[in-house]
């Protein structure tokens, strides 16, 4: 049976690298996993054996709590202790990787309390050295009515779906104001309950189709009939938010939080190193 804490942390690496289960990877991704844990896992048992790890005192409620959120994947019991039993694991084991795993996280947590402050200076060299990397794309505020096409529904085959779509945008052309209400009225598509709102939409998330013709309109424009593998559509474009870059205080947190992270990562990587060193300890933070 593997040692607990590195199949947890198999577990934990295939869900981030992957978004699978460990047993649903692929031979490649698993041999990935593996590698990764390995590696990983050697780091931690030197993280362990540093004077810092011994210091750390773990609630058993905050241990409790992680249990409880594993356990809340699962819809019951059974399928709960299965999965534990499949993977090598059992309560008390899972119970010692979960602690182990806290006790590195507070570990470096509190090495990277000791990084250097990020200052606004930082920040704003940063922000013009980089600023393409603030580019916000074009959206389009939409609104959308849909009529479904269905043959073996009764005013959905293709003839009366499209005269109920082009009745709809013959009253829309005269009243544009009401497109909400016709969608509320008369569209088949889930969004009706909202007036047909799609939201604001950058490019990539519609049907190619609805696409091509939603990134062609002005605002204020209703669209001509078009007609997707869901059936006919309308729509319109309440505004458009051209591409733009972000100013730096609508920048400014995101840069911040981007360069503590760096500054925290550079920091445990340094405190890391001097494990590795032959007859080195690492010096304690400073509380």
């Amino acid at each position: 049976m593997d040692e607990p804490g590195s199949v947890y942390l198999s577990l934990k690496l295939a869900a981030k690298l992957f978004g699978k289960p460990l047993e649903s990877l692929a031979p490649d991704e698993l041999h990935r996993v593996h590698r990764v844990a390995a590696r990983q896992s050697a780091i931690e048992t030197l993280i362990l054996a540093t004077p810092e790890a011994a210091s750390v005192i773990l609630p058993e409620n905050s241990i409790d709590a992680s249990l409880t959120e594993i356990r809340g994947r699962y819809g019951n019991d059974q399928d709960y202790q299965s999965d534990l039993e499949r993977i090598g694991l059992n309560a008390h084991s899972l119970r010692q990787a979960v602690a182990r795993d806290m006790v590195v996280e507070a570990v470096l947590e509190r090495v990277a309390a000791q990084a250097a402050a990020v200052s606004e200076i930082d920040v704003e060299i940063f922000w013009f050295m980089h600023k393409d990397r603030f580019r916000r794309a074009e959206t389009r505020a939409l609104r959308h009515i849909l009529v479904t096409i269905n043959e073996q529904l009764a005013g959905n085959d293709r003839q009366s779906a499209r005269v109920r779509i082009e009745a709809i945008r013959t009253r829309l052309l005269r009243e544009p104001q009401r497109f909400a209400e016709q969608a509320l009225k008369h569209s088949e598509c889930p969004t009706a309950i909202n007036g047909g709102l799609l939201g604001t939409v950058p490019r990539g998330q519609l049907y190619p189709q609805l696409e091509a013709v939603a990134f062609a309109l002005d605002a204020a424009m209703l669209s001509d009939v078009v007609e997707s593998e869901l059936g006919y559509h309308l729509l319109y474009c309440e505004a458009i938010h051209r591409e733009r870059l972000l100013s730096f205080a609508e920048a400014r947190n995101t840069i911040r939080e981007y360069l503590e992270q760096q500054q925290h990562s550079l920091c445990q990587k340094a405190w890391i190193a001097t494990l590795r060193r032959p007859g080195m300890g690492a010096t304690p933070p400073s509380a």
